[in-house]
């Protein structure tokens, strides 16, 4: 699919490399938080400029095949959509691409719909936080500059 036009209203969402490249797969679907969240639909994906160095993530690389350094970092690489969040529960291993261990007390963000997009969009704002709008700065008073 081609890059869309910037929507300066879409909210990303800052994820690590292998996993990014994962949900753009359609392997990993469901996605590991400390909190849940209300947003529900399409977001932009985020590959953050740090690659996850975990011992699960560089193992589901290796799984999957993936040399984590030659994956995109530090600009939008697709989008997704948040259907649903529940508490995991070890069944969610496959899923998730983690180990039931690191499931315990955590939420999953349920996805699907992922999109990848023909070439990677530079951000205009870099994160500031778990959800960031790559196309606009939040002001004081919650406005937004375009």
């Amino acid at each position: 699919m081609a890059a869309p036009f910037p929507d300066p209203a879409q909210i990303a969402l800052g994820i690590r490399q292998p996993w990014v490249e994962l949900i753009l797969r359609g392997v990993k679907t469901i996605e590991i938080r400390s909190q849940n969240t209300q947003i529900r639909g399409p977001i932009y994906i985020y590959a953050s400029q740090k690659p996850a160095e975990s011992p699960a993530a560089v193992e589901a690389a290796r799984r999957h095949g993936l040399q984590i350094d030659d994956l995109p970092r530090g600009v939008l690489v697709g989008s997704v959509e948040i259907h649903a969040t529940a508490p995991t529960r070890p069944g969610d291993t496959r899923n998730a691409c983690l180990p039931a261990e690191l499931l315990e007390g955590k939420i999953g963000w349920h996805l699907r719909a992922p999109v990848r997009f023909e070439a990677s969009l530079p951000v205009r704002f870099l994160p500031y936080g778990v959800w960031f709008y790559p196309f606009r700065r939040r002001h004081a008073d919650n406005q937004a500059e375009t």
